[in-house]
């Protein structure tokens, strides 16, 4: 049971990762929406500024740990979710982004739970084929649909990122582990970025806005997130990210001048709704294990 300092440290600490996971879309979106760096080059600033700051903060306040952890699927996959999602925010608008990202990565995660056995209840299945419904629906040719290889890219980025969050589900040390992963993740995003050497563009603005968010919104967010899942349930952890794509709407609104459609709208409660029927479900039967941060 927490205390009322502890749940209000908690709920504090929740609310800065969410704001922090949302920031990287709109940190993405601003670099690329202005062509102020090439989105090989934005991953690689993003990998290695992440990477350099877990170190730094791990030899910070663990002087004397040992070797990261992690492995090379999960650094794969890291890699492919930041590379995906770079490229993807060329195209997309801050809020559209987010929303498809949350949802592939919570349907990849929900269709490896019913491949390894889990069982879904009524209820659970009529959110998740909600959820799949919001998705179509968000992608299907319209004048308001977003560019179909911009949303497939995302889709990627969150198929990968659900693969990623559910090898990191247990780990004994999950701020460790995600030092290792952000370092094996750069082999692959440097090959990238010298296969692509002719496409290379940038700003300083681009670089600092690719740095904050490996930096800040990715690194610190995460261990800001590892801090506040202590006082968090499974479930109550996989809900709370439900915001994150609200978040993201919103600063796209606030910071890029970005439209919300009626399109958005609707495929987000779709999406949103769906997802949350299938965690109350859960809740109601038995405890999931917590969810990766899908940002």
């Amino acid at each position: 049971m927490l205390t009322q300092s502890g749940l209000a440290r908690t709920i504090t600490l929740t609310a800065l990762a969410m704001i922090a996971f949302a920031a990287n879309s709109l940190l993405c979106r601003a670099a690329l929406g202005e062509r102020a760096i090439d989105a090989a080059s934005f991953t690689t600033v993003r990998l290695v500024s992440g990477a350099l700051t877990l170190w730094l903060i791990i030899r910070l306040a663990q002087p004397g740990a040992a070797r990261q952890g992690g492995d090379w699927i999960a650094g794969a996959m890291l890699f492919l979710y930041a590379m995906a999602f770079s490229f993807a925010y060329q195209s997309l608008t801050a809020g559209t982004g987010a929303l498809i990202l949350f949802g592939l990565v919570q349907l990849t995660m929900f269709v490896v739970g019913l491949r390894s056995g889990e069982r879904f209840a009524p209820l659970s299945w009529t959110g998740l084929v909600t959820a799949v419904i919001g998705v179509a629906y968000l992608v299907s040719p319209g004048i308001s649909a977003p560019p179909l290889f911009g949303a497939a890219l995302m889709a990627v980025a969150g198929v990968a990122w659900g693969i990623y969050s559910l090898r990191g589900r247990g780990v004994p040390d999950p701020l460790h582990a995600t030092a290792g992963n952000f370092l094996r993740s750069l082999p692959f995003t440097v090959l990238v970025s010298a296969i692509l050497a002719s496409e290379i563009q940038g700003s300083w603005a681009g670089v600092a806005l690719a740095v904050a968010s490996g930096a800040i919104t990715s690194a610190i967010g995460y261990v800001i997130w590892y801090a506040a899942l202590t006082g968090l349930s499974a479930t109550r952890a996989a809900t709370v990210q439900l915001s994150v794509p609200a978040i993201a709407a919103l600063g796209g609104v606030l910071f890029l001048s970005e439209q919300i459609t009626m399109r958005l709208l609707l495929s987000s409660a779709a999406i949103l709704g769906g997802i949350a029927l299938v965690f109350a479900q859960r809740a109601a039967t038995v405890p999931s294990s917590p969810t990766g941060a899908p940002e």
